[in-house]
């Protein structure tokens, strides 16, 4: 899993918390909030590969560009930022050693908390 930061990505992201719209949620959520294969392959079907590819930090170029395979670390539903999957890809990310998508994540998990109490997302 050759992954590296997918910029647009990560500003994507930035501007989806920047306009309150994420989920300060529990940090072992994700497994129940992420997108299941089903939806996934729907919004695929609705909005193509590359903006699915918006929903995740990392990106594999030795991927075939039209496949779920390319795009590592997602960070949201679809709809908003989950702090979830934030923090997953945060951790997995330090584990594989990926310390730009780590510290992209990291830069993430420190906006949502800063906008926690003005927010309100839910």
């Amino acid at each position: 899993m050759p992954a590296t930061l997918h910029k647009s990505a990560f500003q994507y992201a930035k501007e989806l918390v920047n306009e309150g719209k994420f989920v300060f949620d529990e940090r072992d959520a994700w497994s129940e909030h992420q997108p299941s294969a089903e939806e996934e392959n729907k919004f695929i079907r609705d909005h193509g590969f590359a903006e699915y590819g918006r929903w995740h930090l990392g990106i594999d170029e030795d991927e075939p560009e039209d496949t779920k395979a390319r795009y590592k670390f997602p960070y949201g539903d679809f709809k908003k930022v989950h702090r979830c999957a934030v923090l997953s890809a945060e951790s997995r990310a330090g584990q594989y050693k990926y310390h730009d998508i780590e510290n992209a994540a990291a830069h993430l998990h420190g906006m949502i908390e800063a906008l926690k109490p003005v927010a309100g997302a839910r």
